[in-house]
Parts: C-alpha cells; sequence; structure tokens
C-alpha cells in the first residue's frame, strides 16, 4: 500500500485536468499598428527575429497542446524597439497565452502583440 502511494504521489500533484504542451517550430503573431489601424498576421520560426514597425520580435519558444486536447498556445517572446536606443531592455519579455491574451501583454503606446497559434 505504501509503495502505491509513492508510485501514485506525483499524479496527485497535478491540478484537475491537467493537460501537456508540445514544443513547436513556428509562432503565428498578430501584430496590431494603432497609429493607423493596419492588423497583420507574422509568422516567427523559434529564435528568428521578426520585424514589425519599429518592434523586433523574437519568439524563443512557442508551445502548442496536442491535437487530441482544447487548442491553445504559450510562445516566450522578446520584444524591442528600435526608438528605445542600442542596448537598452526588452520592451516585453514573457510569456503571452492565446486563449488568456490580457494575463501578460505588450503595452506600448504604437503597437499590440498577440500570439494567435503554435504549429
Amino acid at each position: 500500500m505504501k509503495r502505491i502511494l509513492l508510485l501514485l504521489a506525483p499524479l496527485l500533484a497535478l491540478p484537475a485536468g491537467a493537460q501537456e504542451w508540445v514544443q513547436r517550430r513556428t509562432a503565428e503573431i498578430q501584430a496590431l499598428d494603432k497609429v493607423n489601424a493596419r492588423v497583420t498576421v507574422l509568422t516567427a520560426r523559434v529564435n528568428e527575429p521578426v520585424p514589425f514597425g519599429t518592434l523586433t520580435i523574437l519568439v524563443r519558444s512557442c508551445q502548442g497542446r496536442p491535437a487530441d486536447e482544447v487548442a491553445d498556445a504559450a510562445a516566450w517572446m522578446e520584444i524591442t524597439d528600435k526608438r528605445s536606443g542600442t542596448g537598452s531592455s526588452p520592451v516585453f519579455r514573457g510569456w503571452m497565452f492565446a486563449e488568456n491574451p490580457a494575463l501578460n501583454m505588450l503595452e506600448h503606446p504604437v503597437y499590440d502583440i498577440r500570439i494567435l497559434s503554435c504549429r
């Protein structure tokens, strides 16, 4: 009995309905230029910078749910702005979630960036 409890202990620590994430190579990103209301869908490969206006978007990790689970995507991004100057800190660094974009978002006066999916 004790042995069975030890084997089951890691499973009991998982939240109910815990789901798996699968590493993907490409992120689909929605970019909005607030000045002219231009919406662009960008395709970014992991670790390859993508420009949008004065921003450079670098996706470090992109993860999605397996096909048999509810669709979702999460991407670790570093976003820099040319207007901030060379060597300055990124204007955004962190995870963005497709199904909950307000959880952690880029706060920028000109641009909005959102992860749509990981493929």
